[in-house]
């Protein structure tokens, strides 16, 4: 399998840059998640669970390490009025944290299936970069894997070229210059399911499949032992045994 796609989404849940070629580090691809939305009334963590419309945002990277987001209607800005008055809530724009003593915590609706949900229950994501997991620090998919689904919707860092990204759980690979060890699946939400910029429909049947056919996990997670970079091209080499 080689890279066929590099992605990096610098603001959780709004879409990303994609990219090709990017360093990776012990928390992950340089710059992903490495900013979130959060509701000054609330305190939560906003993602396009609870915040559909985050999904019609995008967020870059600007030459001075910061971040800027793009509206739907073109504005640019990282102006928390401006935001707001986007999202129809008071929101704060957060970088994450240096060290792990602040953990967020996020909206899910109980039900993921259900339409228009209307029992949502808390829970934490992970310390540092706003991955839904602190296991997660990079995340991978193949074209085998996604089939006729637009990758998108996925919203992985790596896109592989072939299939069998699946068989790498419990196994180290090199990357370009990064050294991985994978883990478990992803589990999917209704994110899923979301429409998105680019002609994305709404479509139940996403998660409903999964569910069905993979047990609600699809991509894999991977932890970065060495750090390196890693271009469009490269082919992934398994670790001998």
């Amino acid at each position: 399998m080689r890279v066929r796609e590099l992605w990096r989404y610098p603001v959780k849940s709004l879409q990303g840059e994609r990219l090709t070629e990017a360093e990776v580090g012990a928390l992950g691809l340089e710059g992903d998640r490495r900013w979130a939305l959060f509701d000054r009334d609330t305190g939560f963590g906003l993602t396009a669970r609870r915040v559909p419309e985050l999904l019609f945002g995008a967020a870059r990277l600007r030459p001075d390490g910061g971040v800027e987001v793009v509206l739907p209607d073109g504005t640019v800005t990282a102006d928390e009025a401006i935001l707001s008055r986007w999202l129809g809530r008071r929101v704060e724009l957060r970088a994450a944290p240096e060290d792990d003593a602040d953990v967020p915590t996020y909206e899910s609706a109980v039900d993921d299936e259900e339409p228009d949900p209307a029992e949502w229950l808390q829970w934490e994501g992970a310390p540092g970069p706003f991955h839904d997991s602190p296991r997660i620090r990079l995340s991978l998919v193949s074209t085998g894997t996604l089939g006729t689904w637009d990758r998108r919707r996925f919203r992985a860092n790596v896109v592989l070229d072939g299939a069998g990204e699946d068989a790498l759980r419990g196994t180290e690979a090199d990357l370009g210059g990064a050294r991985l060890r994978f883990g478990t699946g992803i589990p999917r939400c209704v994110m899923t399911t979301r429409p998105q910029p680019g002609g994305i429909a709404r479509d139940t049947s996403v998660l409903k499949t999964v569910h069905r056919e993979r047990d609600g996990l699809l991509a894999v997670r991977a932890a970065v032992l060495t750090p390196g970079r890693v271009r469009v091209g490269n082919e992934l080499h398994r670790a001998a045994d």
